[in-house]
This record gives structure tokens, sequence and C-alpha cells, in this order.
């Protein structure tokens, strides 16, 4: 899966010149969390609600209202992104891993992300969210078996072909690995004949681990 397929597309931005209070009035109409700073074009930050937070006075100031207003209408967003010394992007043909990885690394909830140096969308952790659990069918009708079996050529193979001859379809498939050696195999299977398809697996010498989710019946 891509970026371009779970990204916002043309998200709303700013730029260094718009005001700390005009761009939280943008985060509360929009339910946003962050708005990308575009100067003539070109990206050159990302503010969050918190980077805005930290910015303005604290709520023990002896500012009144009035004074706390004219602050917030007065600071420019310019006055954050200069503490910002890299603008991290990525490509809408970029895979969500690479998406997912990057934030890791830097701690970071969103991307911007460009197009021949244009802002064309933003990817945010829960688009990272929705993307796995649409993978993994969490939403869809169906039967989970979590499967541990030799991590050695043709035993997906042999697992799909179990599957198929007990007249069971594979809808969703991850492989995950916790021991050496060994891969743990999660199906999503569209079947009303589950029984069968386990014990054909065990009798290949696959084990079969209880799901701790078991979603819906199909």
């Amino acid at each position: 899966m891509r970026v371009r397929d779970k990204m916002t597309r043309d998200p709303v931005a700013i730029t260094p010149q718009t005001t700390i209070a005009d761009a939280l009035a943008l985060m509360r109409e929009g339910d946003f969390r962050r708005l990308p700073v575009l100067h003539r074009g070109k990206l050159v930050g990302i503010v969050t609600d918190r980077d805005l937070s930290e910015v303005s006075p604290s709520p023990a100031t002896s500012l009144s209202v009035f004074e706390l207003n004219y602050l917030l209408s007065r600071t420019k967003i310019g006055t954050v992104i200069k503490k910002q010394q890299q603008v991290i992007s990525i490509s809408p043909d970029d895979y969500l891993e690479k998406a997912a990885l990057i934030m890791r690394d830097h701690q970071i909830g969103a991307i911007p992300v460009l197009e021949d140096g244009k802002l064309v969308g933003i990817i945010t952790e829960s688009d990272i969210f929705d993307a796995f659990i649409e993978m993994m069918g969490l939403r869809e009708p169906g039967t989970r078996l979590d499967l541990e079996l030799d991590d050695k050529p043709g035993m997906l193979v042999k697992v799909s072909e179990i599957v198929w001859k007990n007249g069971g379809d594979i809808s969703h498939l991850a492989v995950f690995h916790e021991k050496a050696g060994k891969a743990n195999l999660v199906l999503q299977l569209r079947t009303k004949n589950i029984d069968s398809i386990v014990e054909s697996l065990k009798e290949q010498g696959i084990i079969v681990r209880p799901a701790s989710w078991k979603g819906h019946a199909y």
C-alpha cells in the first residue's frame, strides 16, 4: 500500500505570517492537530497543537484575557518554525511502511507528502493505524487463525493448499517472526468449516495457537 492511498489530500496549510491565534482557530474548526507551513508554495515547516501550546502564555500568567488574545493575534507562526532544523517529508509513491518507520524513528505523528516539490497531502499515525486495521481485516467478517510453523521455503504454499482443499479462502495474511527458525502466520479466512482446516494443519505439524481476537463470524 502506498502513501497516496491513505494520505489526506490537499491539507489545510498556513504561512509563516499566519498568527498563532488564526492557526489555533483553524485547528479547532477543522479538528486538526497539525498544520503544514508554506512559504511561496514551498514547505518550510509543520506546526502541531503542542508546538503552539508551548509558545503560548501559561494559564498561570497574570495577563488578562484581552492581553492574551492580543499577544496570540500578534505572534507569527514564523517564530515557531525557526526552531525546526529539518522538514521531514515523504513521496506519495513511497510505501506506508516507510512512513511508519520515519514516524517511529523521528518520534513524530505526521509527515507532509510532497510531489515534485509541491505539498499534495499529509499522512498521519491515524492513517497508519487505519491501514493496519484494513490489512489485517479486523473490520471484516471472517475466521482468524494464528499459526506457528517452520520458517522454510514452501510452508506458505502448504498452508494455502490446506485451506483451499478444505473449502476455505484466505482474505488477509500477515507473517511475524518471534523465534529463530519459526514463523507466525496470521490468517483471516472466509470459511464455514474451520474445524477441518485446523485438523489438516495439525496433521502437517503446524501449531494452531489460540487467537486472542476472533473477529466476526463468517
